[in-house]
């Protein structure tokens, strides 16, 4: 059978107005074509559907029987034409992304809400994680773009942005510390430290920094979540190294933050994708988007 919308919408628009002529003018179509397209339905379905005299047109008990079918064919037939067009225009689709948890907390939300605005048929998938688990989800395509913490060495991912997250120490309010403008690796070595555990992004930049620096230092607890770790200094259990754009430290009262001198404690950020995959219209009009907040925020990050 094969049948297409603009037969189904010459028998439809026949059947509402009850005359070839009125469908023709509605249609924009000349009568001859209007009554081809008819013909070429019936020849589809194998039966006819209108009965004609030259005073009236009347439906055929198949085509009584068929129009309920055909007007809903058509309706699911012109939505899929819509909505595949607002996919290839970017106005409608699914922003898969596998994100930082510090950006999932800080860009993200006002990111979201501002493209909601320009673009509300937009919907998000959004995978919060460290930054091992974000590069695993980009490669098994279960996202689209990623965006993860550390130096992105994997060949099968195309680097979209890069730029820099700088790390700072949190203390308690009345750490003696705290009075510093900023502090050096070795105030940071007198203390007991609470670090997020390996396999996070800011441990890797932590760990690096000490192996450079030929330290080693005395780790009194590891955690998986950074609001856990802020939980834990502030009970008086240590120190601990967050992302500057951390908003965990804002959830917990009584702390002092404080950046660290020199550029040791530095994460690296990058934006990436599988290479050579194209990205949904939707995805990249997000990932526009998301390159000029980041460019925005890069120098306070």
């Amino acid at each position: 059978m094969d049948m297409n919308l603009r037969d189904i919408r010459a028998f439809i628009a026949v059947v509402e107005t009850g005359s070839f002529t009125r469908a023709a003018v509605r249609l924009h179509l000349s009568q001859p074509a209007l009554t081809v397209q008819v013909r070429r339905l019936e020849n589809a379905i194998g039966a006819r559907l209108f009965d004609r005299n030259s005073r009236k047109v009347s439906m055929t008990p198949a085509g009584r029987e068929l129009l309920p079918a055909l007007q809903k064919s058509l309706r699911d037939m012109e939505q899929l034409v819509t909505n595949a067009h607002a996919l290839v225009d970017g106005s409608r689709g699914v922003v898969r992304l596998a994100c930082l948890p510090t950006f999932a907390a800080s860009l993200l939300p006002s990111l979201i809400l501002e493209m909601k605005k320009t673009t509300p048929r937009a919907s998000f998938y959004v995978r919060d994680v460290v930054a091992s688990t974000v590069n695993a989800l980009v490669r098994s395509e279960e996202v689209d773009i990623g965006l993860t913490g550390g130096n992105v060495s994997d060949a099968a991912l195309e680097i979209l942005y890069s730029g820099a997250d700088h790390l700072v120490a949190v203390f308690p309010e009345n750490h003696p510390h705290s009075l510093r403008r900023y502090v050096e690796l070795e105030h940071l070595l007198s203390e007991p430290l609470v670090l997020t555990a390996k396999g996070t992004s800011v441990r890797e930049c932590v760990d690096a920094a000490l192996a450079k620096a030929g330290l080693a230092a005395h780790i009194s607890c590891e955690l998986t979540y950074m609001t856990t770790a802020v939980a834990m200094v502030r009970s008086g259990l240590g120190v601990t190294i967050v992302p500057r754009a951390a908003r965990e430290v804002l959830a917990e009262p009584g702390l002092v933050v404080r950046p660290i001198a020199g550029d040791a404690f530095v994460r690296p950020i990058a934006l990436v994708k599988m290479r050579g995959r194209t990205l949904p219209p939707v995805t990249e009009r997000f990932v526009s988007a998301l390159r000029r907040k980041l460019n925005d925020q890069a120098p306070s990050i």
